[in-house]
């Protein structure tokens, strides 16, 4: 526990996130679930009165109700109780700016997805995470799935084998209706280059990296939109070709009339396959060649992975889902900060919680299938 190592809670200052927010609801649920933050400063909103109210009703102290991400920072890196800290939940053309400056001050750092606007700031980010050695967090929350951390074992354990095919999906109806709604990501250029790519696209793409180890060499993707007139990108399909020389797919929409969420991965070796998907996250499907097909559960217990074991709350028969998923990945980040802050290496486990390098690349990818759209044809995905 992080209170075992530092005699206290990580200090948490929130950015953005505020009233009518579900993602700020969200990280505020993820942060309190395990009991390893204290929040106690935040600047929730643009609007000076609405930021201080939003704080205040959040039960932050008067003096650190703060009216701007600014004077947060500022006020925050004087004081002797210093947050260590902060979560940035604005809208994507504020990223940037808000973790630059947060690093700069010797604040460690959580973004929500995407990193940033464009891959070139989302290499200065990266660039300054490394010249101070910062922690960081980008929360591409699926990846704190027990069943989606079970995969990744079993493909790093050899079990399917030499990987062949990756297809990925993830399949929403938010904006199936012929009228879009009102909001920052529909304005022209806070989403950045493509509204889809950059909202879930990202999340799918890092997915079955997370998954299979694996980068995207080579894509040819379709990005547009399946409603005719629309000029907001709202679906995407593409051909990938993994460094190893898997073939895969992608099929990514918010605008598919009828369906909830859709997102799910399908991985082949030649020695079997596995399937998950995320409105069943419990489970995860194994087809093996010359066996029969198992089905492995979400449960404690040396029957499932290390990975998956460390993901996982509850006894067998209790369901865990996405708030239990992202709060592993603030748990996790908690016990990296908590090191930190105490002097010491931490865990010597590998790291689950994406970091500011799964950024850059979901931003390497987004640049990659803007050209192929522009250009008809296939294009090199950046290394990072």
């Amino acid at each position: 526990m992080v209170t075992g190592t530092i005699g206290r809670r990580v200090r948490l200052g929130l950015i953005g996130g505020g009233p009518g927010s579900i993602i700020g609801e969200t990280h505020r649920i993820a942060a309190r679930l395990d009991g390893q933050y204290d929040i106690v400063a935040a600047a929730l909103s643009s609007n000076a009165e609405r930021a201080r109210q939003a704080a205040l009703d959040l039960g932050i102290g008067a003096d650190r109700a703060y009216t701007s991400w600014q004077q947060m920072l500022e006020a925050e890196s004087e004081r002797p109780d210093r947050v260590d800290a902060v979560a940035v939940m604005t809208p994507n053309d504020s990223h940037h700016p808000v973790c630059m400056r947060a690093l700069e001050l010797g604040f460690h750092v959580i973004c929500d997805k995407p990193l940033a606007n464009d891959l070139a700031q989302a290499r200065e980010i990266a660039a300054r995470v490394k010249s101070t050695q910062a922690e960081f967090c980008v929360t591409y929350c699926y990846t704190g799935f027990p069943m989606v951390r079970q995969a990744r074992d079993m493909i790093r354990a050899g079990e399917l084998g030499e990987i062949r095919q990756v297809h990925l999906q993830y399949v929403q109806s938010y904006l199936a209706g012929h009228d879009l709604p009102t909001g920052w990501r529909t304005e022209s250029g806070r989403a950045g280059s493509s509204l889809v790519l950059m909202d879930i696209g990202t999340h799918a793409f890092h997915l079955g990296a997370f998954v299979t180890g694996l980068d995207v060499a080579r894509l040819c993707a379709d990005v547009g939109s399946a409603i005719p007139g629309r000029t907001v990108d709202d679906y995407v399909s593409a051909l990938l070709r993994y460094e190893n020389g898997a073939r895969g797919s992608l099929w990514v929409t918010n605008a598919a009339a009828g369906s909830e969420h859709g997102l799910s991965f399908r991985v082949h070796g030649d020695k079997g396959g596995l399937e998950w998907h995320q409105e069943e996250p419990n489970r995860l499907i194994h087809r093996r060649q010359d066996a029969f097909e198992e089905i492995i559960t979400r449960r404690l217990g040396p029957a499932t992975s290390e990975g998956a074991q460390r993901s996982t709350r509850i006894a067998i028969g209790h369901p865990e889902g996405y708030l239990e998923a992202f709060a592993n990945l603030y748990t996790e980040f908690a016990q990296r900060v908590a090191a930190r802050v105490d002097g010491q290496p931490g865990d010597d486990r590998p790291t689950l919680f994406p970091g500011v390098g799964d950024g850059v690349k979901g931003l390497a990818f987004v640049a990659a299938s803007v050209k192929s759209m522009a250009t008809g044809g296939w294009q090199d995905v950046e290394s990072v």
